[in-house]
């Protein structure tokens, strides 16, 4: 447990093992809050860490999600199972798969393979719809002693918001400004299918600098320093990772071989600056197995709207 500022606390919810991966942020006071819990596989040690402070799920007042995605929602229903007063506040397009996940995990089951969903995520259980919050974008939300304007942030999901706590001036942003691992420099995208969309995501990349905020939050992983360096990496990151895959998009490869020499060309990246834990920490978050076919359904749907 990391108290980032007053009142607001990280959370590491030691994802399969791995330290410095999944954030969940606290945010103390009246009703406390929690941004992004993680899997049900990781909700042991969240329970730990709201335990450091006195804390357990029967005193939590809201969960706030980024989106819905399994590593970021998938302990939400779990939760509330357990703490059914809690109120879940979630993008109008993630409510439905929330309230019945069965779609959702289906899709989720194509790209990683049915057999290991136990293993990687646990139960996503479904949440009652009269604990949901739908959220649209614009909305200022007085929770835990503060205020949070909500912004809608799609690109990476069409599911996806983002927080700004106006007391701090912390923008908890999900994926939208990618994965930064205990503030490194590298910053990377995160783009699996189906939902990526260049010109959206930076529209949302825009609201989220028309905040002006002093910070980032990223759940993969934590607090981010230095808001404007941090875009411009991400920025020349996501297009250089779009270049690559639209050249291999348009040539005569095959899938197979463009995904291998993607990944061999990521990997390679990663291992000339990184250290072996951090390589890991960036494979895991990065996925360029799952970021290569996000980008390639992207450029065939455009180059063929063409």
């Amino acid at each position: 447990m990391t108290k980032i500022l007053m009142n607001t606390r990280v959370i590491d919810v030691g994802y399969l093992g791995m330290s410095q991966y999944i954030a969940c942020c606290l945010l103390e006071g009246e009703g406390p809050a929690i941004v992004d819990p993680g899997p049900t596989v990781s909700l042991g040690k969240l329970e730990e860490g709201l335990q450091q402070v006195g804390l357990t799920l029967d005193d939590l007042g809201s969960i706030l999600l980024t989106h819905i995605h399994l590593d970021h929602a998938g302990a939400t229903g779990t939760i509330v199972k357990r703490n059914p007063r809690i109120k879940v506040y979630v993008h109008e397009k993630g409510v439905p798969h929330m309230i019945d996940p069965e779609r959702l995990l289906v899709s989720v089951a194509r790209l990683y393979g049915e057999h290991r969903m136990d293993e990687l995520f646990g139960d996503f259980l479904p949440v009652p719809k009269e604990n949901i919050q739908s959220l649209s974008g614009g909305e200022s939300l007085g929770i835990a002693d503060r205020q949070l304007q909500v912004a809608y942030t799609p690109g990476h999901a069409a599911h996806h918001v983002s927080f700004l706590d106006t007391s701090t001036g912390t923008a908890f942003v999900g994926d939208t400004a990618g994965i930064r691992i205990a503030n490194d420099p590298l910053v990377l995208p995160v783009t699996p299918p189906p939902d990526i969309d260049l010109e959206i995501w930076e529209s949302s990349l825009q609201k989220i600098e028309s905040w002006k905020p002093e910070r980032l939050f990223v759940t993969h992983f934590g607090q981010a320093e230095g808001v404007e360096e941090h875009l411009t990496r991400f920025r020349e990151n996501l297009h250089q990772w779009a270049t690559a895959v639209r050249r291999g998009v348009e040539s005569n490869a095959t899938d197979e071989e463009c995904l291998e020499e993607f990944t061999a060309a990521v990997d390679s990246r990663l291992k000339e600056r990184l250290s072996a834990n951090k390589v890991a920490l960036y494979q895991q978050g990065g996925a360029p197995w799952m970021s290569w076919p996000g980008l390639a359904r992207y450029w065939r749907k455009k180059l063929k709207a063409i």
